[in-house]
């Protein structure tokens, strides 16, 4: 599109960050017919999408906050949707399996705590299927499994996909809604006015009615200009990546997954370490002994890749939704659950954003719970 009389290109929506996040919404809003611009940082960014564990996960999430819960099993249940539409405007399938998932635990108390977890949800919300497995029943659902397990928790609502595919489908199919998107752009400054924002990037400018913070760790600084509150932190998250095998586990668990090429997904570490991406042995060799012990068959095989990626964690561990008071048509959207709420990013938050009614779940996330005479806290 060509540049308006003030040099700066026009758009419907900007949305800034290309990650999972900002990809699912800017998918949204594209297939709902919307002049989308998108704003990715490029490579200097810490990319939480290309380092996640590709779970579509919603067994014990939101336990103290059933708000949380609700939304994350609504993105769940609209995923089938979502990759059905992304393999339609860009031909790749993102491997959504949805078969359940189990939660493996290694000590008695352990057991009796996670149970504990689920009937606070199933209390909570009413219908929230899951099972408690003893080691027997377990291992007839899961014969290779280690003694060490001494039982796990089920939930059918749980399911992965393969992370790489989705971020990529989302770009190609967002585009292919029309959805405009400039990579390399390191955003300075927004600027706002009555019914317009317009965003300077170096010599660079964007303006549009509405505008989207989705920048992951670079949020709280934009956020700022347009009245918004985004205290979120980097929290490290480390992954190893075997060879392939052949095929032995049909479901994801918390901290083992096979993926779709035959790779075995092992992770599920939380650090709080600044903004170091790096990985580190002793992590890493906790995350192999704990696979082991979950799965002895991997005790000989080999690793191929490992890595180390930065999650976009708020105070709380809970997302922030809002659109500003200050400057109405600015939103802020974080979470560290990309991949599970994609879904609802791209159906259900895409509409909000264009004027439809804020979803219900939504009023709890606001960043003003994070200001100091706010009594609202919750441990994630």
């Amino acid at each position: 599109m060509s540049q308006d009389v003030h040099g700066a290109t026009p758009a419907g929506v900007i949305v800034i960050g290309a990650g999972l996040v900002g990809s699912a919404v800017a998918y949204g809003l594209a297939r709902a017919g919307v002049d989308t611009v998108v704003l990715d940082q490029g490579d200097n960014a810490f990319r939480a999408s290309r380092g996640n564990f590709g779970l579509v996960w919603v067994q014990g999430k939101g336990y103290d906050l059933p708000d949380y819960a609700r939304w994350t099993r609504s993105s769940a249940t609209r995923w089938p949707a979502l990759a059905e539409a992304l393999l339609a405007d860009s031909g790749i399938d993102v491997q959504c399996k949805q078969p359940g998932g189990f939660h493996m635990c290694f000590s008695d108390d352990e057991l009796l705590e996670r149970q504990a977890r689920l009937h606070r949800l199933q209390n909570a919300l009413g219908d929230y299927p899951f099972q408690m497995l003893d080691a027997a029943e377990l291992k007839t659902r899961l014969p290779l499994i280690g003694p060490a397990v001494v039982g796990a928790s089920y939930s059918p609502q749980d399911g992965h996909v393969n992370p790489l595919k989705l971020l990529r489908a989302l770009h190609a199919s967002a585009q292919a809604q029309g959805a405009r998107l400039h990579g390399g752009v390191q955003v300075d400054r927004i600027d706002c006015a009555p019914g317009e924002f317009c965003v300077s990037a170096g010599p660079r400018r964007f303006v549009a009615p509405r505008i989207v913070l989705a920048a992951g760790l670079g949020n709280p600084g934009l956020a700022r200009q347009v009245g918004l509150q985004a205290p979120v932190a980097p929290n490290r998250g480390q992954v190893l990546i075997s060879e392939r095998v052949r095929p032995f586990l049909a479901y994801p668990t918390i901290n083992v997954r096979q993926t779709d090429e035959g790779t075995v997904q092992l992770g599920d570490s939380m650090e709080e370490v600044d903004f170091d991406d790096g990985t580190t042995t002793p992590v890493l060799a906790a995350i192999a002994r704990r696979a082991v012990a979950t799965f002895p068959l991997l005790q000989g095989v080999g690793l191929v890749r490992a890595w180390a990626a930065l999650r976009v964690m708020s105070p709380d561990g809970y997302p922030i939704y809002q659109q500003s008071n200050a400057h109405p048509g600015a939103f802020v959207v974080t979470c560290h659950s990309g991949v599970t709420l994609a879904a609802a990013h791209a159906l259900r938050i895409a509409p909000w954003i264009l004027g439809g009614a804020q979803p219900d779940e939504l009023g709890v996330f606001t960043g003003e719970r994070f200001l100091p005479d706010k009594v609202f806290s919750h441990a994630h």
